[in-house]
């Protein structure tokens, strides 16, 4: 099976271009402005026009208001939402669009108890526990991920060029999600970067 790859965290057209010429199946745009990678929805049409065909769009959100992401929708025309939050399981699937749903991993979390309410999700999404929401750069033990799952699993967390080929062997994820692995300052993503992590992605499904 061949991983997919999610770059996370774009802020600039030109980031989004080098995320797909270097093979990625989707970029991520994030709607959460406490976060440094936030964008307006005026950036991220930049961004989302500057990307070639056949590359989804994934909009992520952390507890956000329901006109915030219908307006997204609206104007954006996300693939895919993806929330980080403490967002229901009602409020996830109440927009018509695919969505996956993230679980903060630390010791004595059980996945597969946390995502047991979201049956609706089309896809899980692992992330390290951190204080705040994601991008970090924090890994978390992979063996907390079971083998047995019952969506497609995406492994986020602290991943890099040098241990990602670790994680897909151990996890065997259907997609791995990037974003302060592949910069070079936060929000600012490095094209040689995101090519070696694909690089390195593409030897461990070998």
């Amino acid at each position: 099976m061949r991983t997919r790859v999610k770059i996370c965290g774009l802020t600039r057209p030109g980031d989004a271009q080098a995320a797909a010429i270097a093979g990625a199946d989707a970029i991520g745009l994030v709607f959460y402005p406490p976060s440094p990678r936030f964008v307006t929805i005026e950036r991220a049409l930049e961004v989302r026009d500057a990307l070639p065909i056949f590359v989804q769009i994934v909009a992520l959100f952390v507890n956000p208001a329901r006109k915030e992401v219908e307006e997204v929708i609206a104007r954006v025309r996300p693939s895919l939402l993806q929330f980080h939050g403490e967002e229901t399981p009602t409020f996830c699937k109440a927009f018509g669009v695919p969505w996956i749903k993230a679980c903060r991993m630390k010791p004595g979390v059980d996945l597969l108890e946390y995502f047991r309410a979201y049956g609706g999700a089309a896809g899980w999404l692992a992330d390290a526990y951190v204080e705040g929401y994601g991008g970090a750069g924090q890994t978390f033990d992979w063996s907390l991920v079971p083998s047995k799952r019952d969506k497609p699993l995406v492994l986020s967390g602290g991943l890099t060029s040098s241990n990602v080929g670790e994680a897909i062997r151990a996890v065997r994820p259907w997609a791995v999600d990037v974003s302060s692995g592949v910069e070079s300052d936060k929000g600012i993503k490095d094209a040689a970067k995101i090519e070696a992590f694909i690089q390195e992605v593409h030897h461990a499904d070998v």
